[in-house]
C-alpha cells in the first residue's frame, strides 16, 4: 500500500516575491527576504507560499509565464552579482529604484535587469571558476534551457509569437535551428547566464530560508501560455492545427460570476497523446518543480480529471465549449510514483460536480478551502466547522480581495455573521492596519480550525484594504503590483501569532 506524505499541523504565510521589500523596484532575492524568513519563523510561520517565479508574459501574471522552467530575471539580485565580482559597485549602486516603494514598476524592473544582467554577462569570462559553473548548469539544464535561449535570442526581433515566425523556425527544421543557434550565438550564451544566475541565487536563497526554519510552496500552473517556450519546444504534445494555431482554447463555462464563462485563451493538452509516451512532459515538469521548493501547490486541480474546452473561434463567450476528460488517476499515480515523498496541495475550488470531486477526495491530496467563500447562505464546505485535517485553509486565495476589503463588500448581514461566526462583536470592525480587530478574529478561526495547513495571505496580517490585494480576476491591467515596504513589514504585530500558532498547535515543519 502506497505511503502518501502528510503536512504536520501548520501554518504558513502567502507573500508573492514580487511583493517583497527590496531596493530595486520588485520584490528579489535580497536579504530582505531573509528578514521576512526570520519574522515568519519568529511568529510560528513555517511555510512560506509563493506564486509562480517563471518569467513572465502578457500582464505581468506568473500564471501566463513564457516558460514552465526558465525563472523570471526581475528578482535577480544587483548586490549579489556585486559580491561575484561581475558588477561594480557603481553599477550595483545605479541599480537601485528611486520611486515609490508600494507597487512593482515593472517597466523599471525590465529595463534595470536586462541592463545589470548584460554587465554580469560581459564580465562571465574574466571568472574561470563561475564560466566553469555555468558551463557545467547549462549542460545539466540542456533540456529546457537549449530551447528557451533561442526562442528568446529570436523573439527579439520576431515576438513571441512563435507560429508566425518564419514557417522553417516555427516547425523547428533542425537545419533552421542550427544556423539561428550560430547566427545568435552571443545572445543565446547571454540568456544560458541569465538563467544560471536566477537559479544560483534561487537556490542560495531556499538553502538561508530553510536554515531559518521556513519551508517554501510553489505554485504550478495547469495550462502553459501558447505564446511560450513549451509549446513551440514541443507542438506534439499540444492541440494544435496544422498552422500551429490552437482548435481549442482552456476556460471555464457560465456561472453565476460569469454569464459567457471565462476564455483564458491557453491551448490544451494532446493527453491522448501523451498518454502514450508516459505522460513525460508533465513527469519532467513535476519533478523540476520539486526540485525548487519544499511543496507544491496543483493549480485548478480539477482539470486532471476533466477540462473545459473552448472552441478557438469564439473570442467572446464560452457557452459553446465542451467538457473532456483528463489524464485522471494514471497521471496521479505516475507522479507519486516519481516523487514518493513529495507534499502537494489541490486547488479545487470553483464549481466541482459530484464525480470531480470523488476523483479529487480518492488522489489522496490535501485541498483549498477558502473562509471567504463560506458566507454565501448556505452549508459551504468553506465554513470553517466543516475543515478537517485533510484540508489547507486560507483566509483568502491571491486571487481574493483582502479580508478587510472583503469584509467592506459584503451586504451587512452576511458581514454580522460572518463576525459573529469568529467572535467578534460591538463596533470598528472596519478599522484596519496591524491591529485590526475584525481580520485578527477572522484569522484566528482559521488557525484553530482542524484544517492541517492555515495560510494567511501577507496583507490579511496586516489588516490592509481592497488597495492592496494581488490580483483581480478578469481584469487585464493593474495586477500583481502590490509591494510591502519594509518599514511596513516590521509593523505587524508577531506576538499576537506567535500566540494563536501556538495556542493552536500550529508550530510543526515539513511532513509526518
Amino acid at each position: 500500500m502506497t505511503v502518501i506524505p502528510k503536512f504536520r499541523r501548520a501554518a504558513g504565510v502567502l507573500m508573492p516575491l514580487s511583493a517583497m521589500p527590496s531596493a530595486y523596484g520588485i520584490g528579489c532575492f535580497s536579504r530582505d527576504v531573509d528578514v521576512f524568513a526570520d519574522m515568519a519563523a519568529d511568529m510560528g510561520f513555517h511555510w512560506w507560499q509563493v506564486l509562480p517565479i517563471t518569467v513572465i508574459g502578457a500582464g505581468n501574471s506568473p500564471y501566463s509565464g513564457l516558460s514552465s522552467y526558465a525563472g523570471n530575471p526581475l528578482f535577480v539580485n544587483p548586490q549579489g552579482l556585486f559580491e561575484d565580482g561581475l558588477l561594480t559597485a557603481e553599477e550595483a549602486e545605479r541599480a537601485k529604484y528611486s520611486g515609490q516603494p508600494y507597487l512593482v514598476d515593472y517597466d523599471f524592473a525590465r529595463e534595470n535587469s536586462a541592463r545589470y544582467i548584460s554587465q554580469a554577462f560581459g564580465r562571465i569570462n574574466d571568472f574561470h571558476a563561475l564560466r566553469r559553473e555555468m558551463d557545467d548548469f547549462a549542460r545539466e539544464e540542456r533540456e529546457w534551457l537549449d530551447d528557451y535561449a533561442l526562442y528568446m535570442s529570436l523573439a527579439e526581433t520576431r515576438g513571441t509569437k512563435w507560429w508566425d515566425w518564419e514557417p522553417e523556425l516555427a516547425l523547428r527544421s533542425p537545419d533552421a535551428l542550427d544556423k539561428a543557434r550560430k547566427e545568435l550565438r552571443e545572445r543565446v550564451d547571454y540568456y544560458k547566464f541569465e538563467q544560471f544566475v536566477f537559479y544560483r541565487q534561487w537556490y542560495a536563497l531556499k538553502k538561508r530560508v530553510n536554515e531559518r526554519g521556513v519551508d517554501i510552496i510553489g505554485d504550478l500552473p495547469f495550462y502553459v501560455a501558447t505564446e511560450s517556450v513549451d509549446v513551440w519546444a514541443a507542438p506534439h504534445e499540444f492541440l494544435l492545427d496544422k498552422k500551429n494555431r490552437p482548435t481549442a482554447v482552456a476556460g471555464v463555462p457560465p456561472d453565476a460570476f460569469a454569464a459567457k464563462g471565462q476564455i483564458w485563451g491557453n491551448c490544451l493538452y494532446d493527453f491522448a497523446a501523451m498518454k502514450k509516451n508516459g505522460y513525460k512532459w508533465w513527469r519532467k515538469r513535476i519533478a523540476h518543480c520539486l526540485k525548487l521548493y519544499d511543496a507544491l501547490r496543483l493549480d485548478h486541480f480539477r482539470a486532471f480529471y476533466n477540462f473545459f474546452a473552448i472552441p478557438a473561434e469564439d473570442v467572446d463567450t464560452a457557452v459553446n465549449g465542451k467538457w473532456h476528460k483528463g489524464p485522471g488517476q494514471e497521471l496521479i499515480d505516475l507522479m507519486r510514483k516519481d516523487n514518493p515523498s513529495a507534499l502537494f496541495i489541490a486547488e479545487d475550488l470553483g464549481q466541482i460536480d459530484d464525480d470531480c470531486r470523488a476523483f479529487i477526495d480518492a488522489s489522496g491530496i490535501p485541498t483549498m478551502r477558502v473562509f471567504q467563500f463560506g458566507f454565501d447562505g448556505t452549508q459551504s464546505v468553506h465554513l470553517p466547522y466543516r475543515y478537517d485535517n485533510h484540508n489547507v485553509a486560507y483566509t483568502g486565495t491571491h486571487d481574493n480581495n483582502t479580508l478587510l476589503g472583503w469584509l467592506y463588500e459584503l451586504n451587512p448581514a452576511a458581514r454580522d455573521f460572518a463576525l459573529k461566526y469568529c467572535g467578534f462583536t460591538g463596533a470598528g470592525w472596519g478599522s484596519g492596519g496591524p491591529s485590526c480587530a475584525s481580520t485578527k478574529a477572522i484569522i484566528r478561526t482559521v488557525v484553530a480550525s482542524s484544517a492541517v495547513l492555515a495560510v494567511i495571505p501577507v496583507q490579511d496580517m496586516l489588516g490592509y484594504g481592497s488597495d492592496t490585494r494581488t490580483n483581480v480576476p478578469g481584469v487585464a491591467d493593474g495586477n500583481w503590483r502590490f509591494r510591502l515596504p519594509y518599514e511596513l513589514m516590521l509593523t505587524v504585530d508577531r506576538d499576537y501569532f506567535l500566540d494563536i500558532n501556538n495556542t493552536y498547535g500550529r508550530l510543526g515543519r515539513g511532513a509526518e
